[in-house]
C-alpha cells in the first residue's frame, strides 16, 4: 500500500473520532512521526511516494486504531517521540517530552556557555532529554535525579543511545536528598521542569494527559501548583557554586508567585521568558 492510501484510510476512520487532533497539523505530524519510526522513511520518501509494506500497513492500522480508540498518545504507544531532532525513549513512567521544554533548555544552554559552566543538576529527570540535549549541547556535565526507578532506567538508556556516558549521568533523589552539599557536592546551574499542575484541575485535562501520564510527574497537592518551586528554591543555595543559576519550566499564570519566591530567598538577576504562544514559559535567577 501506498503511504498516502494509508493517510487517506486513517482520515476517514477519524471522522468518527473528531475531537482527538485540535488541527489537522497534528494528525499530519503523528502519521509522520509513526511513518519514520516504523519503516525509516522520511517525510521527503513520502512525498516522492514511497510504499510501505503489507505487514507495516497492518501494523500501523492497529496502532493508529489504538490511538483513537483509547486517547492513549502516540509516543506512548510506539515506546518513541522525537524531541529537539533526536529520538527519545518514553514510557508510562515518564512524561512525554514536550516543545515547551525546548525553551528551557535553549537558555540554560545560553547561560552555561556564557559563563563556561561544567556542572548542571537536573532535578526530575524523566526521560533524561533535558539533562541528555544540555550534555550534547555545551560542554558541561550533568546530573540528572528522579525518585522514580523505571524513569531512570529509561533515562540512562536515552544518554546511551546518544552516546552521552559520563556527560549526562543520573541518580535516585527526592530532589536534593541524595546530594552530599556538606562535602562539596555543589553546582553551576540547576535546571528542572517540576510537578506543577494542581490536582484540583485534573478532569479538566485532556484523556492523553490525565489518563496515561505519571501522576508524580505532573501533579502538586498545592492550589497553585507551586509547591515543587518552593522546595527547590528554598534549598538551592546550599547546592549551588557562588552566584550559580536556577532555572524552571513554568505553568500558565506561576511567573509572578515564582518571581516572588525568588526574591524572598534572596536570588537576584530574574528573567521570565515567554514561549511561541506569548506564555511566561521559563524563568531564571541568579544566586547572590
Amino acid at each position: 500500500m501506498s503511504i498516502r492510501t494509508l493517510k487517506s484510510y486513517l482520515e476517514d476512520q477519524l471522522k468518527i473520532y473528531p475531537d482527538i487532533y485540535e488541527t489537522e497539523n497534528d494528525f499530519n505530524a503523528e502519521f509522520d512521526f509513526a511513518i519514520e519510526v516504523f519503516s525509516g522513511i522520511t517525510k521527503k520518501d513520502m512525498i516522492l511516494g514511497a510504499d510501505i509494506s503489507d505487514t507495516q500497513e497492518t501494523e500501523l492500522k492497529e496502532i493508529f486504531s489504538r490511538r483513537f480508540r483509547t486517547r492513549e498518545p502516540l509516543a506512548q504507544i510506539l515506546g518513541y517521540c522525537i524531541f529537539m531532532g533526536e529520538k527519545f525513549k518514553v514510557s508510562k513512567h515518564t512524561l512525554i517530552p514536550r516543545p515547551e521544554t525546548e525553551l528551557l533548555i535553549i537558555k540554560a544552554i545560553e547561560k552555561i556557555k556564557e559563563n563556561d559552566y561544567t556542572t548542571v543538576l537536573d532535578i526530575g529527570t524523566g526521560t533524561g532529554c533535558i539533562a541528555c540535549m544540555i550534555a550534547k549541547n555545551t560542554q558541561a556535565q550533568v546530573l540528572g535525579l528522579d525518585i522514580s526507578n523505571e524513569a531512570l532506567h529509561v533515562s540512562l538508556e536515552n544518554a546511551m543511545a546518544l552516546e552521552l556516558m559520563n556527560r549526562a549521568i543520573f541518580r535516585k533523589s527526592d530532589i536534593f536528598s541524595s546530594i552530599d552539599y556538606i562535602h562539596g557536592e555543589k553546582f553551576d546551574m540547576i535546571v528542572s521542569n517540576p510537578p506543577y499542575i494542581p490536582k484540583h484541575i485534573k478532569s479538566s485535562l485532556q484523556p492523553e494527559v490525565r489518563d496515561y501520564e505519571p501522576e508524580l510527574a505532573l501533579f502538586t497537592e498545592d492550589e497553585y501548583g507551586i509547591e515543587n518551586y518552593e522546595k527547590i528554591i528554598s534549598q538551592a543555595k546550599n547546592y549551588l557554586k557562588p552566584h550559580g543559576y536556577v532555572l524552571f519550566e513554568l505553568g500558565i499564570d506561576q511567573s509572578g508567585i515564582v518571581s516572588d519566591l525568588f526574591k524572598y530567598y534572596g536570588f537576584s538577576e530574574i528573567e521570565i521568558f515567554k514561549d511561541v504562544s506569548g506564555i511566561d514559559r521559563v524563568i531564571s535567577a541568579r544566586a547572590m
